[in-house]
């Protein structure tokens, strides 16, 4: 089978279950942008040193998978692909949420000012990680029928991956103190 279908060619695509939606639905657009958050996610995990990073971001990766299979279900196949494959769940976003209140801990992660992306390459790809999840959540908010917890979901993942940025930023400007001594 071949990754060539031709089906697309005139601006149409198909959901999970075979219904055709032109590529501009904001059904399609919503689960593009989930589908590019999963990338940006991908070169975050491969530029990351810290197993802890790439650990959260694997999982993470691994959820995104449920959420764009589930936006790109038709509001009618909805509980069809739930019984198949499961749903966005408070579950999930709890998961962050959990890892936000352990991180919270140090409070050294908020900095005074704002913050500039771009103080070491792993921490740059988490803060364009952020603002694409922002976008998704943006795109997701307008479509009227998707499940409440995908939002709430990447409303917490983008609080997470603003942490994680930190968090690398803080380990970073650790490792160049440790070797300079």
């Amino acid at each position: 089978m071949s990754i060539v279908t031709k089906t697309g060619d005139k601006g149409e695509t198909s959901l999970m279950y075979g219904r055709r939606v032109r590529k501009s639905d904001v059904r399609v657009e919503a689960y593009g942008c989930v589908d590019e958050l999963t990338a940006a996610l991908g070169v975050a995990r491969a530029i990351s040193d810290d197993q802890f990073i790439r650990e959260q971001l694997f999982a993470v990766q691994k959820e995104l998978v449920t959420v764009m299979g589930e936006l790109a279900t038709a509001t009618e196949d909805r509980e069809r692909y739930a019984k198949e494959f499961g749903a966005t769940t408070a579950a999930m976003v709890d998961r962050a949420g959990k890892v936000i209140v352990d991180l919270e801990q140090d409070k050294s992660l908020y900095p005074k000012d704002w913050v500039i992306p771009g103080t070491t390459a792993a921490s740059a790809s988490l803060d364009f990680a952020r603002t694409v999840c922002r976008r998704a959540e943006r795109r997701v908010a307008d479509l009227q029928d998707s499940n409440p917890e995908i939002t709430r979901y990447l409303n917490r993942l983008s609080d997470l991956l603003w942490l994680l940025a930190r968090y690398v930023e803080k380990q970073s400007k650790i490792e160049n103190r440790q070797s300079k001594m």
